[in-house]
């Protein structure tokens, strides 16, 4: 059965990549804003969900202001936490993403055109300042999405934080969205492909302001980002009770 459903979402995920490819490549090279190609990836998002039989909800979305730019920061469970906020969220965002995807034809320009954010994983400082850069070319009241664990959680438990889009946050004075996914590792674990239907829940915390915090406030809006997820986080999820993290609470020190 694993081997089946592995090759029923392999296949979907090659069709809905071949059919939709070429009008989000045109979407990215003929749109200024990047807006087109992600409500084009979004489809993407939603075939997937829907040939896996996987079903999302969002709550606290009315917490998200209209129009405005935000450091999106969530929690790291799964493959599927990628659709659930594509799909959930409602808001224009980009990715920050490995700077080898842009080595793929006409796929990396088509992401780089969609203002996606490149970084350097190997190398800190210059990641740093390669989302420094990319804020830049986004449009306005488009946000940013950072996995701050850095990885998708192998066992669950929200692993410790990377400082990454905390000092972006900071630097730029822009509010932290703090969300939570449940559900997800659920539906599929890391280092699996036998996914299993099932639900995800997307929980939107109260947005963090960070107009008032130089550097010298970045461990306190880390653990106070940390806390507003693991308020919301349910590892049992549906039927589990929220609040309950399973791992260290402490926020990391990696950037």
């Amino acid at each position: 059965m694993g081997i089946i459903k592995i090759v029923w979402v392999c296949s979907w995920a090659a069709l809905a990549t071949a059919v939709l490819f070429l009008p989000m490549t045109i979407a990215a090279f003929l749109g200024s804003t990047g807006n087109a190609a992600f409500n084009v990836s979004k489809v993407w998002a939603h075939v997937m969900l829907i040939v896996t039989g996987v079903r999302t909800e969002i709550r606290g979305r009315e917490k998200i202001e209209a129009g405005r730019s935000y450091i999106i920061i969530s929690n790291h469970q799964s493959l599927f936490d990628i659709p659930a906020l594509v799909t959930r969220l409602g808001i224009q965002f980009r990715w920050v993403i490995k700077k080898e995807l842009l080595k793929v034809p006409l796929f990396g320009y088509a992401l780089w055109a969609s203002k996606n954010i490149f970084i350097d994983r190997s190398d800190r400082g210059q990641a740093v300042e390669s989302i420094r850069e990319g804020l830049k070319r986004l449009p306005p009241g488009v946000s940013v999405m950072v996995f701050a664990e850095g990885t998708r959680s192998p066992d669950g438990a929200i692993r410790p934080f990377k400082k990454g889009g905390f000092v972006i946050a900071i630097d730029n004075g822009l509010p932290i969205l703090p969300v939570t996914v449940n559900g997800s590792r659920r539906v599929l674990p890391k280092g699996s492909m036998a996914y299993s239907s099932g639900s995800i829940e997307v929980v939107v915390g109260d947005p963090i302001d960070t107009g008032d915090q130089g550097r010298e406030g970045l461990e306190i809006v880390m653990q106070r980002t940390r806390d507003a997820i693991i308020a919301n986080f349910n590892p049992g999820y549906p039927s589990g009770e929220g609040g309950v993290e399973s791992g260290s609470r402490g926020c990391g020190s990696q950037p």
